[in-house]
């Protein structure tokens, strides 16, 4: 059996890990020639939307997945005709359009922050007539990672950052005085069967996720689960799907959802009883998912722009390390490390150390 995987970065790699103990087969359509999953994949080398790479590609893979969701719909669409394509192309569309995906949450009865759309400067202004600072200005498309957004705090700066989004149709969202980020990952496969994990608790720097915890018995587990699953059933939809989220006063408000296997489930590598990536594989396949129990408990802490010396990361207790095969850039996600303890104190004691190694080579 052979997977087809559209975009051949970090993710593409972990899912290929992943599937060769399943006995799986991958092959990758992807622009880099020196991305993570290329060492490990059968490469097609070329941009997304080549129609003769996409026929190969449809040729070769018995299912086709993507770990990228800035892939152009449309490519997913063309790819379905000729053989399976899970997540299907109507969840990309949705994801990649956040206009789209808050008035879909809000088709579903999803809380979210308030949200405007504007497509030019005077739109912008309008808009902030109605709107307190502070607010996010997001451009609709192709933002990731703290990319295409800037908060808006008087209306001094408001050409300015009209200028900086180079006219692209954007959202303005009201700020969230939120408690806790959070995300819930979950699965479904085929025939309908869902499975979900613990939700994880996030922090982020810059617009990039830093560290995530797996939370055990939390209070909200029920509420984003009951989220989650109107997004999968309203989508039919088929793999691994994160949807993140904002607590404010015991209450969660949905910021984004991502149709792929997502960073804020790295923990469960070592620390779940079956990985995120291969409940993916599962999922596509059909095959039964596997227990998402945690295994004690469990984190992640990303290394962005630089790694540490392997043998630092290694000393720590219980850790284990993920390299990216990554050109160092700044802002870059290069490598994560997850640790996964039986006691609680001996947890926070390794998160502590990696988060430190963390900080003293981010150059972002």
């Amino acid at each position: 059996m052979k997977i087809g995987i559209l975009g051949g970065g970090q993710l593409a790699r972990m899912l290929a890990v992943a599937g060769y103990p399943l006995g799986l087969e991958f092959v990758v359509l992807e622009p880099s020639a020196d991305a993570g999953a290329v060492p490990l994949t059968e490469h097609l080398h070329g941009v997304y939307d080549n129609r003769t790479l996409l026929a190969a590609l449809a040729d070769k893979a018995d299912v086709v997945t993507y770990e990228f969701e800035n892939v152009p719909a449309q490519v997913a669409e063309l790819l379905s005709s000729r053989t399976q394509v899970y997540p299907a192309a109507n969840a990309l569309a949705v994801a990649q359009d956040r206009l789209m995906e808050k008035k879909f949450f809000h088709k579903l009865a999803i809380p979210t922050a308030p949200f405007a759309a504007v497509n030019n400067l005077d739109d912008l202004q309008q808009v902030m007539t109605t709107f307190a600072y502070p607010a996010i200005l997001k451009s609709r498309k192709m933002g990731y990672d703290g990319k295409g957004q800037v908060v808006l705090t008087s209306p001094d700066q408001l050409t300015a950052a009209w200028e900086s989004m180079q006219d692209a149709a954007s959202i303005v969202e009201g700020f969230v005085p939120f408690q806790r980020e959070i995300s819930i990952i979950a699965a479904r496969r085929v025939q309908g069967e869902i499975a979900f994990y613990p939700v994880s608790e996030n922090q982020h720097r810059g617009g990039i996720l830093r560290v995530s915890r797996c939370c055990h018995a939390d209070p909200l587990q029920t509420k984003a689960q009951d989220y989650v699953t109107r997004l999968l059933e309203a989508l039919n939809y088929v793999g691994v799907i994160a949807l993140e989220l904002f607590e404010v006063d015991g209450q969660l408000l949905a910021n984004e959802f991502a149709p792929r296997v997502h960073n804020s489930g790295h923990w469960t590598i070592e620390g779940a009883e079956t990985s995120q990536f291969e409940n993916h594989l599962r999922a596509i396949l059909d095959l039964p998912l596997g227990s998402t129990k945690p295994r004690g408990y469990a984190g992640m802490v990303n290394f962005i722009g630089g790694v540490p010396q392997s043998e630092q990361v290694l000393a720590i207790e219980n850790a284990h390390l993920h390299l990216y095969a990554k050109q160092l850039r700044s802002g870059r996600k290069v490598a994560h490390a997850t640790v996964r303890c039986d006691e609680k104190i001996a947890f926070e004691n390794a998160m502590h150390l990696l988060e430190n190694l963390a900080n003293q080579t981010d150059d972002s």
